[in-house]
């Protein structure tokens, strides 16, 4: 199923996000922008395996905390995504939107080959913000990275 993220409103003029998520009930990311906690997450996200991530052209490891995910703009585009920021990864490029939603994103290249990785939300939109999500904000190309099991859906290794 695409889903669409077209915003229905925009965030009034001066507000402040996080007051804005709030009055709402929703909080997303604490004030040291990192990712709700475990106990804090929907029961579908806490059930799924965990991977270590290394860079396909070089084999330099980049994430110890990657998620199977899909795009929602386009089912058919499978990649790994994460809350804490892969390492030895830089962003490249200019940033840029999507025709989806009015979120930023910015591609990240592997530090020590070059090799495109994938895209990082620089700064998400309103509706995405609201919409169900599990504070993951960089986004690994399946077809970039290589994946290996770090912990399974049971909590095992």
């Amino acid at each position: 199923m695409v889903q669409s993220h077209q915003p229905s409103q925009r965030l009034p003029p001066g507000s402040d996000l996080d007051e804005y998520l709030s009055s709402r009930g929703i909080n997303l990311r604490n004030r040291n922008n990192t990712s709700l906690t475990r106990q804090d997450l929907l029961p579908h996200f806490r059930r799924k395996t965990v991977c270590i991530l290394s860079c396909n052209a070089c084999r330099t490891t980049v994430c110890q905390r990657g998620m199977k995910a899909i795009l929602l703009a386009d089912t058919r585009v499978e990649l790994y995504s994460t809350d804490s920021t892969p390492f030895g990864v830089e962003h490249v490029g200019l940033e840029y939107s999507t025709n989806n939603c009015l979120c930023k994103i910015k591609d990240v290249a592997c530090l020590n080959c070059g090799n495109i990785l994938g895209y990082n939300v620089t700064s998400a939109c309103v509706s995405c913000l609201t919409a169900c999500n599990n504070g993951h904000y960089w986004m690994l190309y399946s077809t970039s990275v290589i994946a290996s099991v770090r912990i399974d859906p049971k909590g095992t290794t």
